[in-house]
């Protein structure tokens, strides 16, 4: 019966985010694998390895794909984990494949289910905070989870929502509704503004944000942000800047102070960042609400101009 079969799920931009979610799914869904050949090989010898908090296992179930005409007909359910940078590219190449169907983002930074919403009209918002990593082809490691994944919806069919949540939480992941998913982006989103630039440009740890000379900028750039998601009507869930900025100092950069951000390791191998879907989002917004935004536009500006010129020249 149609009813008893189980969903097909294909993930996008599988690298340590998409492979565990993969190996994980699998246990309640036909999943499908988007991801580099080297992944692809790996997976398709011996089947993909998992190894952390979310078990120690060889998954054969996992189907890797590398374009879309490895896909079959009748996905379910699209998930996008590919890093913001290549939103675009992956939705165009498999646009076949999402038009029509609801599609999940679990991506960083802000901007990414605008993309994908011009490809389908059911688009599902999500942030995860659990550590991934991938140890080698086709072998990942979840290394501790702080919170539960959350899924909201950023437009169309709420029974789509409810659907993927059910499916998640059958395969033994913490996941939970987000009400105000664009909101939950946003703050997510808040630290890596706040920090990720000014570690990438200084090549330092988070922990250098809480220096004298650094903080006023930290401040500026947050201050700028809290205006632009006030006039985007987006509701925070600090109700002024410097509720946040308390928290950031008090709370997040004492406990992320040794770790280098991604954004630093990208400049340092010469990668494209995702500074226009944090910095240069906010940016662009407050050009569009007339609302000035040194800080952000002068942040942005600096890691382009790295990251395209990754010998200082």
């Amino acid at each position: 019966m149609e009813s008893l079969q189980r969903p097909v799920i294909l993930i996008l931009g599988a690298g340590a985010v998409g492979l565990a979610l993969a190996g994980r799914l699998a246990a309640a869904a036909s999943v499908y694998a988007a991801c580099r050949p080297v992944h692809a090989a790996a997976i398709r010898d011996r089947g993909l390895v998992m190894e952390g908090i979310w078990g120690d296992a060889t998954i054969r179930e996992v189907i890797p794909v590398t374009g879309p005409d490895e896909v079959p007909p009748a996905v379910d359910f699209v998930i996008v984990t590919a890093k913001g940078t290549g939103t675009r590219a992956i939705c165009a190449d498999y646009a076949g494949v999402i038009r029509g169907r609801p599609t999940a983002s679990l991506q960083n930074g802000i901007g990414n289910e605008d993309i994908i919403a011009e490809y389908t009209n059911t688009v599902i918002g999500g942030t995860v905070t659990t550590n991934f990593s991938v140890a080698g082809p086709g072998h990942v490691r979840v290394l501790s989870e702080s919170a539960p994944m959350r899924f909201g919806a950023w437009s169309g069919d709420g029974d789509a929502l409810r659907e993927l949540i059910g499916i998640v939480r059958s395969a033994g992941i913490p996941v939970e509704p987000e009400p105000d998913i664009r909101a939950g982006k946003w703050a997510k989103a808040l630290l890596n503004i706040a920090v990720n630039p000014i570690c990438a440009l200084l090549r330092a740890p988070v922990g250098v944000a809480a220096e004298k000379e650094i903080r006023g900028i930290v401040d500026g750039l947050i201050r700028e942000t809290f205006a632009v998601a006030g006039a985007e009507g987006v509701h925070l869930p600090w109700a002024t800047a410097d509720d946040y900025l308390a928290y950031l100092f008090g709370v997040q950069v004492p406990d992320f102070a040794t770790v280098y951000p991604s954004m630093y390791h990208d400049l340092r191998q010469a990668r494209r960042t995702e500074i226009d879907l944090l910095n240069g989002y906010v940016a662009d917004l407050g050009e569009r609400h007339g609302i000035a935004t040194p800080y952000n536009r002068c942040i942005a500006a600096l890691v382009r101009y790295a990251q395209t010129h990754p010998d200082g020249r």
